[in-house]
């Protein structure tokens, strides 16, 4: 009779179990499947996957219950609350970045300019549903810049903060599914022929056995 109650009891929190619990692991299954059969961005995705699942269990004990301290929530007062983590990041991304291209063509820098642009639009729409300190957290998303996002998001108190921190990360996952129709439409039915160009032991391009259809393959 113990050992049924004690089996029993292992199931007990399941009563406090809710559908916005169940729609976030749905979520997160999705984010870890993409993650792993996709390949898209795993170090990003199967984390945020695995996350999502564990803070929504019932009483989970991945985050702060009562006087016991969370794993996630004592590693969110650690490194979310004092901005550390964000600047980790920064600096992270800072020492990958190749500025090669940027020195031969200066004029690149004009494609940042892009994402001040997509603050503010995205600032005007996210004004008609949400205050104002919501509404810029989110618009900070359209720089898309995740670290930058996490930061406001947290300095204002946006009660979004976690909806904001999941589509600051997510958006990079989706390049892999905006990029082939944009670049469909953007370049004629020739280039499409094309691969990328293999490089032989001398550093000179390979020949390639594509053509475009205006020519005439050689026999």
């Amino acid at each position: 009779m113990n050992f049924l109650n004690t089996f029993a009891s292992l199931f007990s929190n399941f009563g406090n179990l809710t559908w916005q619990m169940v729609v976030m692991w749905a979520i997160g299954a999705l984010l870890i499947y993409l993650a792993i059969a996709k390949k898209m961005e795993p170090s990003l995705l199967l984390p945020m996957g695995f996350g999502a699942i564990l803070v929504n269990l019932p009483l989970s004990g991945a985050i702060t219950q009562g006087d016991t301290v969370g794993p996630i929530s004592a590693l969110f007062d650690a490194g979310m609350s004092n901005e550390l983590f964000p600047l980790l990041l920064f600096i992270g991304i800072g020492a990958m970045i190749d500025f090669g291209p940027l020195l031969e063509k200066p004029w690149l820098m004009l494609f940042g300019a892009a994402a001040q642009f997509g603050i503010f639009f995205t600032l005007f729409l996210a004004g008609f549903f949400f205050d104002m300190k919501d509404a810029a957290s989110i618009a900070v998303i359209g720089a898309a810049d995740g670290p930058t996002a996490i930061f406001v998001a947290n300095t204002l108190k946006s009660q979004y903060l976690g909806a904001i921190m999941v589509a600051a990360y997510s958006y990079m996952a989706l390049v892999p599914i905006v990029q082939p129709p944009v670049i469909r439409l953007l370049t004629t039915a020739g280039l499409h022929l094309f691969d990328d160009g293999k490089v032989d032991e001398q550093g000179t391009d390979a020949p390639h056995d594509h053509h475009l259809p205006c020519q005439r393959p050689e026999v």
